[in-house]
């Protein structure tokens, strides 16, 4: 089954690298730079009440269930949030999240959209990933706000780094309904293809990350951030229990494998097991899945994923 969906996967990362250069060039120049100054806004009486999640609040986890539709509109191959419109996914997304809901554990749904997605071609850099035409990336934002939902800006870096293109999302990750996912599968080495092997990444590099992200959320007053850790085998993220929690942050692993409902519940309970301290995510693929898991079904792993995603 992984065969398979790595010839998909590589069929899209062709289709996606006849695009790369041309896109490098229109969107290298954006969202780059140094941290923006901290927000001057005053202090005391007169402050503006801080940022709230879509749906009301500052807090993701706990207190919710977050239900996303995955993927990008560059190919229907990358995931079920690019097929058709960005409304018509929303419409689609919002009726799979109602049936996650339970009393006390409101849903919150979630658009995750490939932000920087990794290639088969080097490109003009050598970095072997494009990055979204801000255009896509404020489309699918403005169709996320009419539903209410977040937009989870996924990374697929190639030969770059997590850190480097998470800071060049900057200027979206400063929106208070915007998160991020981090997707190690599409992370190589220097000499390495997307697409040829299977990626991984350091706790060192991810707390890097989660450090910035908390840092941002934190300076601009903004709800608390879900970061999103994509995993599917033990040595995905070298190690789990290095993984630093942070005050503005839920760090959550998404258990992405897939198959028959014994091999994703196997393999849930494999990996969610070694991530006590964190939140638990699981992903169900409508075309590699075998018998797709139901919500109800869903809903009875132990522990209960705190996110829930689909591609």
């Amino acid at each position: 089954m992984r065969t398979l969906y790595w010839r998909r996967r590589a069929y899209a990362l062709g289709a996606i690298a006849v695009l790369g250069v041309a896109l490098a060039l229109l969107v290298s120049d954006c969202g780059g730079g140094d941290d923006e100054p901290a927000s001057t806004a005053p202090a005391g009486a007169d402050a503006p009440p801080p940022p709230e999640l879509p749906r009301g609040g500052r807090t993701i986890l706990p207190g919710h269930r977050v239900v996303a539709f995955y993927g990008a509109p560059q190919d229907p191959q990358l995931g079920i949030l690019g097929i058709g419109s960005p409304d018509r996914a929303g419409r689609r997304l919002a009726r799979v999240a109602r049936r996650y809901e339970r009393p006390g554990t409101p849903v919150l749904p979630a658009m995750e959209l490939i932000a920087v997605i990794a290639a088969g071609h080097p490109g003009t850099d050598g970095m072997y990933r494009t990055r979204q035409d801000p255009k896509v990336i404020r489309r699918y934002l403005r169709a996320a706000r009419r539903m209410k939902a977040l937009l989870i800006l996924d990374v697929q870096p190639g030969r770059s780094d997590f850190l480097q293109e998470a800071r060049r999302l900057r200027r979206w990750l400063r929106q208070p309904d915007v998160s991020l996912a981090l997707d190690p599968e599409w992370r190589v080495g220097a000499h390495e293809v997307p697409g040829q092997v299977i990626g991984s990444v350091s706790a060192r590099e991810v707390n890097a990350v989660s450090f910035w992200l908390d840092r941002l959320a934190q300076r601009h007053r903004l709800p608390q951030k879900l970061l999103l850790i994509h995993r599917f085998t033990e040595g995905m993220i070298d190690d789990v229990t290095a993984l630093k929690q942070r005050r503005n942050l839920a760090l959550a692993i998404n258990v992405d494998g897939f198959g028959g409902r014994a091999v994703k519940r196997a393999k849930y309970h494999e990996l969610a097991a070694a991530a006590e301290r964190l939140y638990d995510g699981f992903k169900l693929f409508y075309e590699e899945d075998t018998d797709l898991l139901t919500p109800r079904q869903v809903l009875r792993l132990r522990p209960p994923p705190s996110v829930v995603v689909y591609e």
